[in-house]
């Protein structure tokens, strides 16, 4: 246990002296909190977004994102108390044309126990293997921080995401940042409202100009129909015109 809390606390420190992205991800759209799944329990994860108001043209051959629709499910496996791993199928419609299959992901995640460290912390590490009409390079990698610390019925969640290309165009390129952040308040035990934010400033050696960079806000609720099913829903709203300035989003999590 000593040296699991160590080698804990020596990625923390890692990540937090690497910190600070890539563009916001349309197909999953979803500041993550510090739990992971209960051992030997599952988690079907639905996630539907539409892009109402997007980029209208190719850009480096990846399709238009403007009145496309997503469809992602994601399964988590709780493998321990602290650590659970997860396999998405990523779907799209692009206008005018069929649903087709976007790319799959793999996403192992441990969290450690609450009483370490002053906030919640969990990280993250994601590879994901997506169509080239949808993103420009083949194979890809995430790495997502979770901070989380409540006061009352508010709770706060960061996630200083760092990405990085592993095979394509921009293979060559140093770690992208692309921060997220959440909001939550308590209404009562069937309602939580929420204000997201999803950013995105290029690569960490070479920070975009402003009007290039990506800043999205998501006033939104969560759903509480049980402890296990919860329905999430939002609008988004591009701060810049650089990306997507409208997005509406829905997220229905059932544990089993």
């Amino acid at each position: 246990m000593a040296l699991f809390k160590t080698i804990g606390i020596a990625a923390l420190l890692t990540v937090a002296g690497a910190m600070s992205v890539l563009a916001q991800d349309p197909f999953e759209i979803q500041v993550y909190a510090y739990e992971t799944v209960p051992r030997g329990r599952w988690d079907l994860e639905t996630h539907l977004n539409y892009t109402a108001r997007g980029i209208r043209a190719f850009e480096s051959g990846v399709a238009p994102t403007e009145r496309q629709t997503h469809l992602t499910f994601e399964l988590t496996r709780g493998i321990t108390s602290y650590f659970e791993t997860a396999v998405y199928l990523v779907t799209a419609r692009r206008d005018g044309s069929p649903a087709e299959l976007a790319g799959w992901r793999l996403r192992p995640r441990f969290r450690l126990p609450e009483d370490w460290l002053p906030f919640k912390f969990s990280l993250s590490t994601e590879f994901g293997f997506p169509n080239r009409i949808y993103e420009e390079n083949s194979i890809t990698f995430e790495l997502r921080p979770i901070l989380e610390r409540s006061f009352g019925r508010l709770q706060v969640d960061l996630n200083p995401v760092l990405g990085k290309a592993l095979r394509g165009l921009t293979a060559n390129e140093f770690w992208d940042f692309e921060p997220g952040a959440r909001l939550g308040y308590t209404v009562n035990k069937t309602l939580d409202v929420s204000l997201e934010y999803y950013g995105a400033t290029g690569p960490l050696t070479h920070v975009e100009p402003s009007a290039q960079q990506m800043h999205q806000v998501f006033p939104g609720a969560d759903i509480n129909f049980s402890p296990d099913v919860v329905l999430n829903v939002g609008v988004g709203f591009g701060l810049t015109s650089a990306g997507n300035t409208l997005v509406y989003k829905t997220r229905l999590g059932w544990i089993f």
